[in-house]
């Protein structure tokens, strides 16, 4: 199963409604005039807890953008194949952000900057104020030809997009039929006079970050803090990468492991795996605390390209433990290496 109609809207930023008390979603117009759309998103949660976890980086870099900008979007709709090796979101399995960096914030809040409506309206208006800015959404598109948008009347037929958030790891239940891999909402925004992306995932609470590689049902507890999930119980991180090795051998390429915690980990049955998901297993090492261990890769799995790329640490039962991702201009300098 999976959500239908997934893809990608693409478009200038012309206006917002916030959400309230009496509409859960935080709504954006885009292309006035040109194939308009409204951007739908979610700001509370219809399964216990209704906070949704939110998740921003305005400096965003990861190869993913390059490809955008490669596959040349027209502006409105573009479907995609829920599939790796294009530009279909997948919150695990293309190391977007580091899901223990989500925080649950609630829709409306008194202060500031303390609640969803501000967190989003904070790229937002970057992206009204700026004329050069591109709004990539990710999610479900839709059509409705009952009539203008109750939003937005201008578009007649109303058409957008939603589901702009994690669609994979939901509990069985209401949504357990929108379960799939690479096909994850999420809000990219480009300004090319800053030389700049900012990227926002959200997900819910109820969902868990670990989830079958066919179908994307969960496989561990929910959520990025539940008490399952390799990344917060297993203290082993990817310190650093060789990408690019003076004389362009893959089998000089390596990555640097760095055991954060206060106990031994065993890394017997342990893998790296690549952006294509070919793996290098690590053998028989115990890994103590403080110390790095250095995974020289044999070239003939796991190979990191100088293009950019990902990196995924994977646990014995083939869990993903941690996740890196590196750019193109991160893997030009040769014998540097990258660090995470």
């Amino acid at each position: 199963m999976s959500i239908q109609n997934y893809g990608v809207v693409q478009g200038r930023v012309i206006e917002r409604v916030l959400a309230t008390s009496k509409d859960e979603h935080y709504h954006i117009l885009l292309n006035r005039g040109n194939d308009p759309h409204r951007v739908a998103i979610n700001t509370q949660s219809a399964t216990p807890p209704s906070q949704v976890l939110f998740y921003s980086n305005l400096d965003f870099q990861h190869p993913l953008t390059e490809v955008i900008l490669q596959a040349a979007l027209p502006l409105g709709y573009t479907p995609l194949d829920s599939k790796p090796g294009g530009i279909s979101l997948d919150f695990i399995r293309m190391n977007l952000f580091d899901p223990a960096a989500m925080v649950p914030l609630p829709a409306t809040a008194a202060g500031n900057n303390n609640d969803l409506n501000d967190q989003l309206d904070l790229t937002v208006q970057q992206a009204i104020s700026d004329a050069d800015a591109l709004l990539f959404a990710f999610g479900q598109h839709w059509k409705d030809a009952s009539g203008a948008d109750k939003y937005f009347p201008e578009i007649n037929p109303s058409t957008g997009i939603h589901d702009i958030h994690m669609n994979q790891g939901n509990p069985k239940g209401s949504f357990f039929g929108d379960n799939g891999v690479y096909q994850d909402g999420g809000l990219l925004f480009h300004f090319p006079s800053r030389n700049r992306w900012a990227a926002i995932f959200t997900a819910f609470q109820s969902q868990s970050f670990h989830t079958d590689d066919a179908t994307g049902n969960p496989v561990t507890a929910p959520g990025p803090t539940g008490p399952q999930q390799p990344q917060e119980n297993t203290p082993v991180r990817i310190a650093a990468a060789l990408v690019n090795p003076k004389g362009g051998d893959p089998a000089k390429e390596y990555v640097l492991l760095l055991n954060t915690g206060a106990d031994a980990v065993d890394l017997d049955g342990w893998a790296i795996a690549d952006t294509h998901k070919r793996r290098d297993t690590l053998g028989k090492h115990t890994l103590q605390p403080g110390d790095t261990f250095r995974v020289n890769l044999s070239g003939k799995g796991a190979q990191l390209s100088n293009k950019g790329g990902i990196i995924t640490l994977l646990n014995a039962q083939g869990l993903k433990v941690d996740g890196a991702s590196y750019t193109q201009q991160q893997a030009s300098k040769e014998g540097v290496l990258v660090d995470f």
